[in-house]
């Protein structure tokens, strides 16, 4: 683990003794992946954490007194919302080792991309006997540790929402829609949006199910991952500025969809894309299918 090169004195790693951050599915805990197929915006997270603090041994180690007080605490950014909050802060006073179980459910609403969780240890209050060079200040980083999380895998990812299309301009017989916005500059966050229709319950219930889905989910997630896939690409192939040598600006629609097509064409030109599409829709379609392994994982 890389630590900073701070201004005042700080404590051995091993004064922080942790265990791997868990992930919690329908009550049963695994250690936390790589990433997490099949995550949609509707699905919270949910994730716990055991530490281990030696109290003595971490104020010693900053040159603190025994009355200054501690605070473990753990945070978490998602780099596809650019939000960030707190996990739980524990202020830590006392003597020995002190066993802090961490828990929170974050909202899937506010997440996407990487979620990293970093665990710190930092100073809350002191006291004027503290050493020369010690940490005087509230807040003053003492140890810390990061994990991540990738909640954007293979699939494109985007908001996500369930109503009845009854009450829209939609075809009721339709299990979902997929809407994307025309400015491909613009925040993809803000730019797209998946409707599922509430009638269409194998649909609504394969994405609830998304964490751990069965024989059923994995086809239905498949079909709509592919049919998804299908919408970008032709969307893009649609845009004049759409264009091998593009430049869109990180996380806009235009730079999602650029992601996308490299991911399902590597290798292949935007260009020869929309000629095959132009010219031989079905072998377009067909090329899409195997791009997207339509049903492979079922």
């Amino acid at each position: 683990m890389s630590r900073l090169a701070l201004p005042y004195r700080s404590p051995a790693a091993s004064c922080v003794r942790t265990e791997p951050w868990q992930l919690v599915l329908d009550g049963a805990t695994t250690d936390l992946p790589e990433a997490l197929d099949f995550w949609d915006y509707r699905m919270d997270v949910e994730l716990s954490r055991t530490v281990h603090v030696d109290l003595p041994a971490a104020r010693a180690g900053a040159g603190l007194s025994d009355g200054a007080v501690l605070t473990l605490a753990a945070v978490w950014t998602a780099s596809g919302s650019n939000l960030r909050g707190s996990v739980q802060r524990i202020p830590l006073a006392g003597e020995g080792v002190r066993t802090v179980d961490l828990h929170a459910v974050l909202p899937g609403a506010q997440l996407g991309g990487v979620l990293v969780l970093e665990t710190v240890l930092v100073l809350s209050r002191t006291t004027p006997t503290a050493a020369v060079f010690s940490p005087r200040r509230a807040g003053s980083l003492l140890w810390d540790d990061t994990a991540a999380l990738r909640l954007q895998g293979d699939a494109p990812l985007f908001p996500m929402t369930v109503i009845d299309f009854a009450h829209t301009s939609f075809r009721d017989g339709a299990a979902w829609h997929l809407q994307l916005g025309s400015d491909l500059n613009a925040a993809a966050m803000g730019s797209m949006l998946l409707l599922v229709n509430e009638k269409a319950g194998d649909v609504s219930a394969a994405f609830a199910h998304a964490a751990k889905p069965g024989p059923v989910d994995r086809v239905v997630l498949s079909m709509v991952y592919s049919d998804c896939a299908r919408i970008m690409v032709e969307h893009a192939l649609l845009k004049e500025e759409f264009v091998d040598d593009a430049d869109f600006a990180e996380d806009s629609l235009g730079a999602t969809l650029v992601n996308l097509f490299h991911r399902l064409f590597p290798g292949r030109t935007v260009q020869d894309l929309r000629q095959l599409r132009q010219n031989s829709p079905s072998l377009f379609a067909s090329e899409l299918q195997a791009a997207t392994r339509i049903l492979q994982e079922a």
